[in-house]
């Protein structure tokens, strides 16, 4: 686990410091300098291009984690990533065309109950293109083992980029239009940052070879792309469906909450971005006890610190919302409904990296197709009935039913569990302090409340996590941090 630790400790400080950012943007600056109309539409057209992202990139992000450690010579593995680099074309280049053609009817049905989304459709297809080749250059920096870098990209540099530009359009230096216009052109500029870091961990040469078992390789792409399809499904759908039955301020609304509630997940996104590619590493090697052994340690340590990130965020949450926007009030519910989510999603450690790197994704994709469909049904009879807190409830439902069948079937197939006794304690632990703290709060300025709240519940829940040893790699950490 050092390289894992080691890197996720990285990730995460970046990966906070990128939340962090996010959350100015998020919660000040577009409450404060855009309206909720524009808002909502910018939210859209992001989480359209992230449920479009996974059919562009045609799987190869996925696929280049699970195969380019099979390869053992340095011919193989460059044939290897230059098929992986021209491989989406086979489906950019035909859906550019239908969109080109049918553009108008396409438009149309984009636009849903909001007039305002049709002159930016196209954008939505331009930032789905460069989702997907950051991705595709990300994994190819992560099969390096080197995540860090990609990382900062991923969750920092977009919204340094988004936040200058509010700030613009606060001075009036562009319109909102160039705003839109210019966050699209944002992800365009990570992308090729992203591909030349890539390509000087390794530069991409026209010598090629036979490939070994590349029907297998192509089988998978195709296949996975499903898999990423119904992920994305999953997460981003409710947005995109929220635009069909509401006005579309409520996108906005339902975004932030989703956002404060997305913190949750941090850890998780951190530690993915190394344990993927190890955890391919080991079933390729069929080394079975590594393999259990992440599998419980990155549960138990995801837990641990989900559940932390978890009580700071729900215990203070009343407070929060006194510092935001009053319109986006309604929005309490649903923060904490997609934070337990979160806070079970993180029990499942590196199950998804054992799923989608294994020879058994095909039940995956069978389960995940179901569960997204299961997901547009909820949210058709869930939004009309309660309007946001209906989508955060669809979302709920199909992440909790998504997450038991993921569990489920790694132990049916690899006979592993990721929980221990300690998992329980820990559980126990996140209760107890939400019935100590939940009703103790402080008469000063939210800001101040949220501070001193935070401080008590930090202190209460380390001391405890650590006196008990919880985990002898979190304990590590500590003690290696008080020795300094």
């Amino acid at each position: 686990m050092g390289i894992v630790i080691n890197q996720s400790i990285k990730n995460t400080i970046i990966t906070y410091l990128g939340f962090g950012i996010g959350a100015i943007n998020v919660l000040f600056l577009f409450t404060q300098f855009l309206s909720d109309e524009y808002f909502g539409l910018i939210t859209y057209i992001l989480s359209t291009a992230n449920v479009m992202m996974p059919i562009l990139a045609f799987g190869v992000h996925n696929t280049i984690i699970k195969f380019y450690s099979s390869y053992k010579t340095r011919l193989t593995q460059n044939t290897f990533l230059m098929l992986m680099l021209f491989l989406p074309f086979v489906i950019i280049i035909p859906l550019g065309i239908i969109g080109i053609l049918a553009f108008e009817s396409i438009s149309q049905w984009f636009i849903g109950t909001n007039a305002i989304v049709g002159d930016y459709v196209w954008l939505i297809f331009i930032t789905a293109i460069c989702f997907s080749y950051f991705e595709i250059f990300y994994a190819w920096s992560r099969v390096q083992l080197q995540s860090v870098f990609g990382n900062f990209m991923k969750e920092v540099f977009h919204r340094v980029g988004t936040a200058i530009l509010l700030i613009c359009l606060y001075l009036q230096w562009i319109t909102v239009e160039q705003l839109i216009y210019g966050i699209t052109g944002v992800y365009f500029l990570r992308m090729v940052i992203m591909k030349l870091y890539a390509y000087s961990l390794r530069f991409p040469s026209f010598k090629f070879t036979k490939i070994p078992n590349l029907s297998s390789v192509l089988k998978y792409t195709s296949l996975i792309i499903i898999a990423g399809s119904v992920a994305n499904i999953i997460l981003e759908i409710d947005k995109f469906m929220l635009n069909r039955y509401v006005a579309i301020e409520n996108v906005a609304y339902y975004g932030v909450a989703i956002y404060i509630a997305s913190v949750i997940s941090v850890p998780s996104r951190s530690m993915h971005q190394i344990v993927s590619p190890l955890t391919a590493k080991l079933l390729n090697e069929k080394n079975k006890e590594e393999l259990k052994e992440l599998y419980k340690k990155s549960s138990l340590n995801l837990f641990i610190v989900s559940g932390f990130i978890f009580l700071i965020i729900i215990l203070n949450i009343n407070e929060l919302y006194k510092l935001i926007n009053e319109n986006y009030v309604d929005g309490l519910l649903i923060v904490f409904i997609i934070g337990i989510s979160k806070l079970i999603d993180s029990l499942l450690g590196n199950n998804n990296a054992i799923l989608f790197n294994s020879d058994y994704y095909r039940m995956v994709l069978v389960l995940g197709v179901f569960l997204a469909v299961l997901t547009i049904v909820l949210n058709m009879v869930f939004i009309p009935l309660y309007g946001i807190n209906g989508a955060a409830a669809a979302t709920f439902l199909a992440i909790l039913l998504y997450d038991l069948a993921k569990i489920w079937f790694v132990n049916y197939k690899f006979k592993m569990l990721p929980f221990t006794i300690n998992t329980s304690k820990v559980l126990l632990l996140i209760m107890v302090s939400l019935g100590v703290f939940y009703f103790w709060d402080f008469s000063f300025h939210p800001l101040v409340n949220i501070a001193l709240k935070s401080i008590l519940i930090s202190a209460f829940y380390g001391v405890v996590v650590y006196t008990l040893d919880f985990s002898e790699d979190i304990t590590a950490i500590i003690n290696k941090f008080l020795k300094r």
